[in-house]
């Protein structure tokens, strides 16, 4: 189509759609960001200090970390600074980071020449498709040609068919589906030297010289070994005459890495393996299903999941349900556990409840190695209490289904890396394993993870259970000690308060709050603080909608979603006098305030409130819940995750609609406010063909290639589009513009559709991360604040005034970060509501490769892959 002509039916749908509404003008010959990437700044110097010992942003697992950023593209917009009042403005800041022709030509040039296997092998996964849908699309963006081999290794050894070179259009949805499309089998004849020989012999006749392995350590073990008898394995080749000097030659060395698909996140040196995340959905699906059937009769129900080696899944799943106990082979229960375990169950249900969750790992045991079954456990309880028991055994149901947002995210990126890493491989390099670290990608010796993984099961067979614990990680620690606090210790019979604690909602709801406001509760019991709950947030709080709350108050709320408290938006500032009076009346000592923005800028007034009501000098610290994912000072919010997986699943059935109509494109308008986090990262799960945000200003010019792009697509045997919207992305490019104009523009090619999502994106049950993140996070907020308390203790009263007393609990990397809100002001673009730097938006260079346009790859800054060592017994860890 002509520009004019373009431009003249793009002002038909503006007027069409709305009123024109004016903004800042572009000067003459301005770039669209949308579609420039950066390499990238110097990096800066984080001094924030965490305050978490059992979190450090320079490990994973107990495996030290030498290589920090991951190789994919960065956006302009993902370094900019400053207000966002002017696009002028963000574009002159990112103009200096501008990419060379020459570093773009070298990025889509890297894989010419080169080829990519990519398997799956032992068992499968929710997540493995993503990521190898990632593997071929980068690997083709790249110029490399890209095979799938199915059935795992049995088909590298195999052959003929089973090694089949990918399209684009081949790894088309799949993105939603479960377990691996390509097939995974465990192989014997791989294990012998013989079969390895014929695996060899396969690759080397069709130039593979580069092999993603997907799988757990058996898997990876198994790769490290193949690729370290290749050139033997080629010497014998060319003696019995089946390959040629010259194709002996071409392939002299193979590259492989790893990436980790298991649901139990038994691997170590990752935080997360692919499958894991989908896995505690499934549990907690049939949790929560249970748990109305279990309080109906009164019951007690003991389930078993997954877990022959490791209690990950059972000890999140514990956390996210608030079980009343949980076996797991790492730290099995003492000898008269017979005796607490009843104790336990006794005491639940004389505080009011009518049922109990008893969670058991399939390889739990007791100290002295006998295994503790679902069956013994179920025996003890009906003839020691006389409790209605049953059991479920989940199995592999805990396998099935479709990919948590989470999974396909993480699958997403592993595969961008894993591309980058064998790309850039030399024969010197080892095989690595692409692991996520925070909210990072990084890679790490392949066979130093094995042995560590190895080392936790030697451990436990030697009944060394504390060095077993040790070796799986500071964050799993962390979930344990929780979990005793939570399920194990009783809070205390006196009636000497402490202290006076209260815990709040302000803002939107958001899904995980009341995990939250349980978890504060009842580790403020467990202090033996009086811990008093406030309804309807900062209006409450003035009004004097207080009551204290019992360890039974907050029985149940851990699944539950919205905000049982109640919340509003309501700032403080203009009732200070009032909230003041009601501090006072109450002997409030410490408030904790959980929510979104407005939980913020309200903890800000608070502290200027300070200057003028003695009242208000009490320590305070927000726990950011919002669905937005705005607040400044953490990565992640409370709700987020539950909000990207009900857009998630909406996707996915939108799409599915048009499977059968063909030729539609969807246009879906999220939450968010000016922040695009769910858009792009929804975008990234459900495999859209744009998302627009705010944090990334378009065009008419980004607009036309949009829809150039989607009429491309449809010419393929992929006949349907998604395209993403933040609401408020842009006040002239409206959900209604956007669908006008593409309505006008695919007229005889495609058909459109619009949907806005609105609330329910905040509704629902939380998912197991927003369960878990909240728990942990009120009990840490909780820990804090007694100890800040104490620490603000003059004259017979509590008077906290410096700057460190007001503070946002925060996840930044791997680290939770106490970070004072007076700190926060310059990091925080108040007009919009969003911080000024934003971790996520260099994933959307990710996005749109895997969308098929063609953008510049950051190249510019190689990863470098360094030795890693086990640390000891007894060093600090994650």
């Amino acid at each position: 189509m002509h520009k004019e002509e373009f431009r003249l039916k793009f002002f038909m749908c503006v007027i069409q759609s709305r009123q024109l509404v004016r903004t800042p003008q572009r000067t003459a010959g301005e770039a669209s960001t949308s579609s420039m990437l950066i390499p990238k700044p110097p990096r800066k110097t984080d001094d924030l200090k965490s305050l978490d010992t059992m979190d450090n942003p320079d490990t994973v697992g107990d495996i030290p970390i030498m290589k920090t950023e991951c190789a994919g593209a960065e956006t302009k917009v993902s370094r900019r600074k400053g207000s966002r009042k002017s696009h002028k403005k963000r574009h002159d800041y990112g103009a200096k980071w501008i990419m060379t022709h020459e570093e773009h030509h070298a990025a889509k040039t890297l894989g010419i020449g080169k080829a990519i296997a990519v398997l799956t092998s032992g068992g499968d996964a929710q997540g493995m498709n993503a990521a190898v849908r990632a593997v071929v699309r980068v690997g083709i963006f790249t110029g490399a040609r890209v095979f799938f081999v199915h059935e795992g290794y049995q088909g590298l050894v195999d052959g003929g068919d089973h090694i089949r070179e990918a399209t684009w259009e081949s790894v088309s949805m799949m993105l939603q589906l479960g377990g691996t499309v390509i097939g995974s089998a465990r192989c014997k004849d791989f294990r012998d030297r013989e079969g390895r020989l014929r695996a060899a012999y396969n690759l080397v006749k069709r130039g593979i010289t580069n092999l993603c392995v997907i799988g757990g350590d058996g898997s990876l073990t198994g790769a490290d070994t193949f690729r370290s008898e290749w050139s033997d394995l080629l010497s014998d080749l060319q003696k019995a005459g089946k390959i040629t000097g010259e194709e002996a030659t071409k392939s002299s060395f193979l590259n492989i890495v790893g990436l980790v698909g298991s649901i139990d996140n038994d691997f170590c040196g990752t935080d997360m393996t692919i499958g894991t995340d989908s896995a505690l959905h499934r549990i907690i699906e049939i949790v929560d299903a249970i748990t109305t059937t279990a309080q109906s009769h009164q019951r007690t129900f003991v389930l078993e999941v997954m877990g022959r080696h490791c209690g990950y899944l059972a000890l999140v799943t514990s956390l996210s349900c608030g079980a009343d106990w949980v076996f797991i082979p790492e730290c099995p229960p003492d000898d008269d556990w017979e005796e607490h375990l009843c104790r336990r169950l006794s005491e639940t249900r004389t505080r009011g409840s009518r049922l109990n969750i008893i969670i058991v790992a399939e390889g739990a045991i007791d100290k002295h190695g006998k295994p503790i079954t679902s069956e013994n456990i179920k025996n003890l309880v009906v003839k020691r209490l006389g409790y209605d028991t049953r059991v479920t055994v989940l199995g592999h149901v805990q396998r099935g289904g479709t990919p948590s947002a989470f999974d396909r995210i993480l699958g997403s990126r592993m595969g961008v890396e894993a591309v980058m890493a064998l790309l850039e491989g030399t024969p010197d390099t080892p095989a690595c394993v692409v692991s996520l670290s925070g909210n990072q990608a990084v890679r790490l010796p392949l066979m130093e993870c094995v042995q560590v993984t190895k080392d936790v099961t030697k451990a436990m067979e030697e009944k060394k259970f504390d060095e077993a614990m040790k070796l799986r990680g500071r964050s799993f620690m962390n979930n344990w000690e929780v979990y005793k606090l939570l399920a194990h210790v009783r809070p205390p019979v006196s009636k000497t308060v402490s202290h006076t604690v209260a815990v709040m909602n302000v803002g939107a709801p958001a899904a995980g709050m009341n995990a939250a406001v349980r978890s504060t509760v009842r580790i403020g019991l467990i202090q033996g603080n009086r811990v008093l709950v406030v309804h309807d947030g900062f209006e409450g709080l003035a009004k004097g909608q207080i009551e204290e709350a019992g360890w039974s108050y907050v029985g149940g709320w851990t699944g539950q979603g919205g905000s049982k408290l109640g919340t509003k938006r309501t700032l403080p500032k203009k009732s200070f006098e009032q909230i003041s009076a009601n501090i006072t009346k109450f002997n409030i000592q410490g408030l904790v305030i959980i929510g979104g923005f407005e939980a913020y800028t309200g903890g800000l007034e608070l502290m200027e409130g300070r200057k003028q009501f003695d009242e208000l000098c009490i320590p305070f610290v927000v726990i950011p819940a919002t669905v937005s994912n705005n607040v400044p000072g953490s990565d992640f919010s409370v709700g987020a995750d539950t909000a990207l997986n009900t857009i998630c699943t909406t996707c996915d059935r939108i799409k599915q609609s048009a499977a059968g109509t063909k030729r539609r494109v969807f246009i879906i308008e999220t939450m968010g406010g000016y922040c695009g986090y769910l858009a792009t990262m929804a975008g990234l799960a459900a495999g859209a063909d744009a998302a627009y945000i705010f944090e990334e200003p378009f065009t008419i010019r980004d607009l036309q290639a949009n829809v150039e792009h989607l009429v491309q697509k449809m010419k393929t045997t992929v006949k349907r589009g998604l395209v993403l919207r933040n609401e408020k992305c842009n006040e002239n490019y409206t959900t209604d513009f956007i669908f006008n104009l593409y309505s006008e523009e695919g007229k005889g090619i495609f058909d459109s559709r619009k949907n806005v999502l609105g609330h329910m994106q905040q509704g629902g049950s939380p998912t197991p991360f927003d369960r878990n993140f909240a728990t942990k996070m009120g009990a840490k907020a909780m820990n804090w604040m007694s100890g800040k308390i104490k620490e603000s203790y003059r004259n017979g009263r509590i008077f906290a005034n410096s700057p460190d007393s007001g503070c946002v609990l925060g996840m930044r990397k791997r680290a939770l970060v106490f970070q004072p809100v007076t700190e926060l002001k310059d990091q925080t673009d108040f007009e919009h509501r969003i911080p000024k730097e934003q971790w996520w938006l260099k994933l959307r260079p990710i996005l749109k490769i895997l969308a098929k346009y063609e953008i510049d790859l950051d190249t510019s800054e190689h990863a470098h892959l360094e030795h890693i060592t086990r640390k000891r017994s007894g060093e600090a860890g994650v």
